[in-house]
């Protein structure tokens, strides 16, 4: 299989200051990072974002969708419901909502509406169709530690996965590096539309995020180069080596701008790429994503992160998290699990397939992820697969409770729930439109909504969108 893959001082509201010095002299004369703060003395910032979303919405128009079963996506269900949106946004949840005038209405009798699906572990993109070694492009596995790379940069537009996501449901997707790599480097949030370059799909104003590994994977990578880390020992050593370097470099950094901001004659420190990422995630700008398995691994990395004082928001696949809920919970981490994906190597041999819903009866933030192309077409019947197993181990969880855990929770682990993942009056219009039940194996996605913009209609061919990629490639046909 594939590699798997806020504390903000005042002064970094906005940038992170960084010098424009790439020699390392320190100069803070200018640069396009440089700016006076006072008028006169020189204080050398940096854009924390350079390569900013171009993303906008597509041309909405009113819609309301009536007489339907809603999940809200936040463990809420109405029977007979309707769900309004209007430029672009969520703008009523409820029944017998009035349509405004010019409204597009869709009956919903027999049908399912949810919000879109988030997967918040996927390599579209980076591992993209066709799977050809041109396109492996998601592992920097040339060093332990890679946290100057950006999965953005690797990221093709063209990856026919997005559209054949689109058909699933899938209206938001987080893309990550791979999992060679202690620090991997920075993963990307985006919409699921077509674009000509990656910018034009990425989820405005979402954290970046970063990407790290923790047991068998960089081990393996580089103790069979001969090299560390080549054990659980030697990783954790490269964490906190790293840690420590990126501790130092946030000081150098404050210090210079506390002393700058008092008027004081000061060189600024240094750029380092790799040292920004990881000050980025110290300063609580930049979530921790991390590929974890077994549960006492999962447990050494939070205290980890209380020694250097950082946030880990989400542990991806992680098996036997069920082991350890109160544990993630107190640690305010969520885990991004599979269904029933377990055995393929040894730190996966103590999966089950209850660790989704014990995880939510347990009081701790889990979610459903796909990693693979074709599971991310799917993860509606992936998470009725968990919800079936839980109820089988005599847990009673509702189908709407379960729909957070495509939704809504990823949306948290993105930190953009204020934004998606959820029926909620002004968030924005992720919402799907399904033939029956979405847990069930026979029911799929009919029309698809990204922003209130109907992106996907399995009964209109002109909207079943085709990367330029697929025009005259055999295998198209009926979604």
């Amino acid at each position: 299989m594939i590699f798997d893959t806020w504390k903000t001082t005042a002064a970094l509201a906005s940038v992170l200051v960084l010098s424009a010095c790439s020699n390392g002299g320190g100069d803070t004369t200018g640069d396009d990072g440089a700016g006076s703060d006072d008028g006169g003395t020189t204080i050398v910032r940096h854009e924390t974002d350079p390569y900013p979303s171009t993303y906008t919405p597509r041309a909405s128009t009113p819609t309301l969708i009536r007489g339907a079963t809603v999940f809200d996506g936040v463990g809420g269900q109405i029977e007979i419901g309707d769900v309004l949106m209007v430029d672009g946004r969520i703008a009523a949840v409820g029944t017998g909502l009035e349509a405004p005038e010019g409204a597009t209405v869709i009956d919903g009798a027999g049908r399912y509406v949810t919000p879109g699906v988030i997967d918040i572990h996927s390599h579209l993109g980076v591992y993209p169709s066709p799977g050809v070694s041109a396109h492996s492009d998601g592992n920097e596995a040339t060093q332990p530690v890679t946290s100057e790379v950006w999965v953005e940069h690797s990221v093709w537009p063209q990856d026919p996965g997005f559209e054949a996501a689109l058909a699933g449901g899938i209206t938001t997707l987080h893309i990550l590096p791979g999992s060679a790599n202690l620090f991997g480097g920075r993963g990307i949030t985006l919409r699921n539309v077509s674009g000509r370059t990656v910018q034009e799909m990425k989820f405005p104003d979402a954290p970046y995020t970063l990407k790290m590994a923790c047991g068998e994977n960089p081990a393996r990578v580089y103790g069979n180069r001969g090299r560390s880390p080549a054990t659980d020992m030697g990783n954790m050593a490269g964490y906190r080596a790293a840690w420590q370097r990126a501790s130092d470099y946030r000081d150098r950094w404050h210090d210079y701008w506390e002393d700058a901001e008092a008027g004081e004659d000061v060189s600024a420190p240094t750029r380092d790429i790799e040292l920004d990422t990881l000050m980025g995630v110290l300063d609580g700008d930049i979530l921790v994503h991390m590929h974890c398995y077994r549960s006492d691994q999962m447990a050494q990395i939070i205290d980890m992160s209380n020694e250097f004082d950082y946030q880990v928001s989400v542990f991806h696949h992680a098996v036997e998290s069920y082991k350890i809920p109160d544990i993630l919970a107190e640690a305010n981490a969520c885990s991004a699990v599979w269904a029933d994906w377990g055995g393929f190597k040894m730190e996966a041999y103590d999966s089950i397939r209850e660790n989704l819903p014990l995880l939510h009866a347990n009081g701790a933030c889990a979610m459903i992820h796909s990693d693979d192309a074709l599971n991310i077409q799917r993860l509606n019947q992936e998470v009725a697969k968990a919800l079936a197993d839980g109820r089988a181990a005599g847990l009673e969880i509702t189908e709407a409770e379960a729909w957070a855990w495509l939704s809504s929770n990823p949306a948290r682990g993105l930190g953009i729930d204020d934004q998606t993942g959820s029926l909620v009056e002004g968030l924005r219009g992720d919402v799907v439109l399904w033939s029956g039940n979405p847990f069930s194996t026979y029911t799929r996605a009919d029309q698809v909504w990204i922003d209130g913009s109907l992106r996907y209609d399995r009964s209109d061919e002109s909207l079943q969108p085709v990367r330029d990629f697929m025009v005259g490639q055999p295998g198209e046909g009926d979604q």
